[in-house]
């Protein structure tokens, strides 16, 4: 089996375009020995405007953009992009490969050309499965340092290089071959088909993922358990004591933890206060211990009184 590495460029990415200007890949056999290295420009038919994922920061491709209008077309170049990607005897293979099969897509439905057709392995996919992280992207500088590989940006081909050199030391650090990783952390390739994509999957992101799913439904259920409370509550505040004309807010977290937040509200209830869900309207603001993040920063800003849960607590007592 062969292994193409690829990594794609565009002139601009929008949410229903994306214009490819470069199609750089490295192949190789399956000992990662080159058999082809090489950028294919191609003419995008359009300007270049360049961002980061944010859709701010401008970007500099290297590459003379002028020359970019004597290169083929898409539709010209898609033809040998299409035998590299779709060789039987070949498994394409890049660094987030997913951003480039959608821009592959969309390049296909923008000149009414036949779905691409292929399967793909993803070496950040396979990074991540293998220290147990699923929760942020890497970079490929970030993976590259990581593993000890020199990694230098520049063009797509020399890219889709570093991403094989990745391939490469993930393989030599596990013992196996580049089949084997696929196999050890259980990956299923993603496939792009019909013009649908799916993604690279596996059993470890399958448990990620259900454990979030699971957190998530918890904090949804405390949530509406701790506003029921809240609607039962509020019916029997005091119309004197110390929180007399105060309104509280308690952070989202200690809204969540209803074991601690329910007595907390019903004790400043019996104080004569008032509760809030909106931080912005409150006198004071109560959080977890080490809580940090902008709702805080925001109620700091406006001078409210900040307590801790045990903190407030203690005040109740008083």
């Amino acid at each position: 089996m062969k292994l193409l590495f690829f990594d794609i460029e565009c002139a601009s990415v929008f949410k229903n375009t994306a214009k490819i200007c470069a199609f750089g890949y490295c192949l190789t056999d399956e000992n990662f020995r080159i058999l082809e290295k090489e950028d294919i420009l191609v003419n995008p038919q359009g300007g270049f405007h360049l961002t980061d994922r944010k859709g701010t920061q401008g970007l500099v491709l290297p590459y003379e953009y002028e020359d970019f209008k004597k290169y083929p077309t898409f539709p010209q170049s898609e033809p040998r992009i299409r035998a590299l990607l779709e060789d039987a005897d070949t498994l394409p293979a890049g660094h987030a490969t997913m951003n480039d099969v959608k821009y592959l897509n969309l390049e296909t439905r923008r000149f009414s050309l036949p779905s691409f057709r292929f399967s793909f392995a993803d070496t950040q996919f396979i990074y991540m499965n293998r220290i147990g992280e699923f929760s942020r992207q890497f970079g490929l500088g970030t993976i590259a340092e990581a593993l000890g590989v020199e990694f230098t940006p520049h063009r797509a081909a020399d890219d889709a290089y570093a991403t094989m050199r990745v391939a490469e030391a993930l393989c030599r650090a596990e013992g196996t071959d580049f089949s084997g990783l696929l196999e050890k952390y259980r990956i299923t390739p993603g496939r792009i088909e019909n013009y649908e994509v799916t993604q690279n999957s596996s059993e470890s992101q399958r448990a990620y993922l259900a454990e979030v799913q699971a957190k998530k439904e918890a904090r949804e259920e405390a949530k509406a358990e701790f506003h029921r409370f809240f609607d039962k509550a509020k019916r029997r505040r005091a119309r004197e004591g110390k929180f007399a004309g105060k309104t509280v807010c308690f952070s989202h977290p200690l809204e969540e933890d209803v074991k601690v937040s329910e007595p907390l509200l019903a004790a400043m209830f019996a104080e004569g206060g008032f509760y809030t869900f909106h931080a912005e309207d409150c006198d004071v603001y109560v959080c977890t211990e080490g809580e940090t993040g902008p709702r805080l920063r925001g109620v700091q800003e406006r001078g409210a009184k900040v307590f801790s849960a045990a903190e407030f607590s203690a005040l109740l007592q008083k």
